[in-house]
């Protein structure tokens, strides 16, 4: 009996281990990440963006080609921006260092192309993630001896880029102007678009649209002004703000459009 008892152990035993064994081979399905509502029209997040309704949390990815990373204090800033204008509980920023795409000049497409073979940060459970990529090379098109030079654009409702080698160059033309003046300018104008803003999925609470530049302000000194995304314009606004002694270089957003935001969900 105690014999036969031992051999019932033994085969348990053996039974468990070949169980444990088959368990373990079985391939690990990686489940993929879905990327789907981090993929929309620009515009499309901007009362997620703005409000806590569901996402509390927002984490900003910045991608930078190396040598390119934005100023401690660019971010800084910018992350007050954000916490002025939006109800999210946390912001987190964490930074991903990317080699050179070897380009000359990239079109939004080869931007969005490198997004989607680098960007690590999708929208996950609570947190609200956004992509945002420090570029070596400016934008196609630039007209350099023309000063048309753009410095930033939004391609996707968490998606923009800022043309960074186009940022320090034109800011250090200027004694007055620091190149974190510029990055903060150009980050908070393209992140204002993210927002909705203007007329771009934050509605419009009074008539501010320019006639002439779509989704941007027509008041004059605010940050929505189409001229921030361009070199020659950028540089006029925060040169005359330093000359007039403004507390600030970098424009804030005008009552206009801080009552769009608010109508949205926003502070």
């Amino acid at each position: 009996m105690k014999r036969f008892k031992l051999l019932l152990l033994f085969a348990g035993l053996t039974l468990l281990l070949n169980c444990s064994k088959d368990e373990d081979s079985q391939p690990q399905v990686e489940q993929e990440t879905d990327k789907s509502a981090n993929l929309l029209a620009t515009g499309d997040s901007a009362h997620d963006l703005l409000a806590n309704t569901n996402f509390s949390n927002l984490l900003i990815e910045i991608g930078y080609v190396e040598g390119f990373q934005p100023s401690t204090t660019t971010m800084a800033n910018f992350e007050d921006f954000l916490r002025d204008r939006t109800f999210k509980e946390n912001i987190t920023v964490q930074y991903l260092e990317l080699p050179s795409p070897g380009k000359e000049t990239l079109t939004l497409q080869e931007i969005a192309d490198l997004e989607t073979e680098n960007r690590t940060a999708y929208n996950e459970g609570n947190t609200l993630a956004v992509y945002i990529y420090f570029a070596d090379a400016p934008a196609d098109g630039d007209d350099e001896e023309q000063n048309l030079v753009t410095l930033g654009s939004v391609y996707r409702n968490t998606s923009m880029v800022i043309y960074e080698r186009t940022v320090r160059a034109i800011a250090n033309r200027s004694a007055l102007i620091t190149i974190s003046d510029v990055e903060e300018a150009v980050l908070s104008h393209e992140f204002g678009h993210l927002f909705g803003l203007v007329n771009l999925g934050s509605p419009m609470v009074a008539l501010h649209e320019d006639a002439a530049s779509t989704n941007h302000c027509d008041v004059a000194g605010c940050l929505m002004q189409a001229e921030i995304e361009f070199g020659g314009g950028l540089m006029g606004i925060l040169e005359s703000r330093a000359l007039a002694g403004k507390g600030a270089a970098v424009p804030s957003l005008d009552a206009a459009c801080l009552a769009d935001l608010q109508a949205n969900g926003g502070r």
